[in-house]
């Protein structure tokens, strides 16, 4: 199988169901952005040695790829037919792993700035990255129907980028730098 068919080569691209848009269009914004998260996920992991961080990164990794199946669709195409409820259980997780790994953090005592290890630093791309997605997908949601449950998901994996760059820098002891105003009093 040919990795390319042509068909794109006038500006314009399928979604799942057969219709063309535009390249340009918003819906290949956000699951461009998806996919953008998904590479710096897999970058995340490659700075990793913990097989239990890895393990949740990969599932995070395969939840980014059904949500840009959910973004690809075309859900006024007949016979099209989506069962999203892993995106309810994937936030409940989440939300729990934030739980846990809130307990064992010190508490915040202001803005951290995104640095630190690579692996820190990259946690805090990918947290930026699902934000800008975030904000993709609702722009997405204000004209073409996006599933609630991924949109409550992109928000909640944005927390979690936050709360994981604060656990990994705690598991490898790299200090947490705090932003300090040069213009505020």
């Amino acid at each position: 199988m040919k990795v390319y068919t042509k068909t794109g080569d006038s500006g314009s691209t399928g979604l799942i169901g057969g219709t063309r848009v535009s390249k340009t269009d918003e819906r290949l914004e956000a699951y461009g952005t998806v996919d953008e998260l998904n590479s710096n996920v897999g970058l995340l992991i490659a700075k990793l040695a913990n097989k239990e961080s890895i393990r949740i990164l990969s599932k995070i990794q395969n939840l980014l790829f059904d949500l840009g199946v959910e973004l690809a669709t075309d859900k006024s195409h007949p016979g099209i037919k989506q069962k999203n409820d892993g995106f309810v259980k994937a936030t409940g997780e989440l939300e729990s792993l934030m739980d846990v790994y809130t307990q064992q953090l010190p508490p915040l005592t202001g803005f951290i700035l995104p640095s630190g290890s690579e692996s820190v630093a990259q946690c805090h791309v990918c947290r930026t990255i699902a934000r800008r997605a975030e904000r993709r997908i609702w722009e997405v949601h204000s004209h073409y129907p996006v599933d609630k449950d991924c949109l409550v998901f992109i928000n909640r994996l944005s927390d979690f980028f936050f709360v994981f760059a604060r656990k990994i820098a705690l598991d490898e002891n790299s200090a947490e730098i705090l932003w300090k105003s040069l213009c505020w009093y």
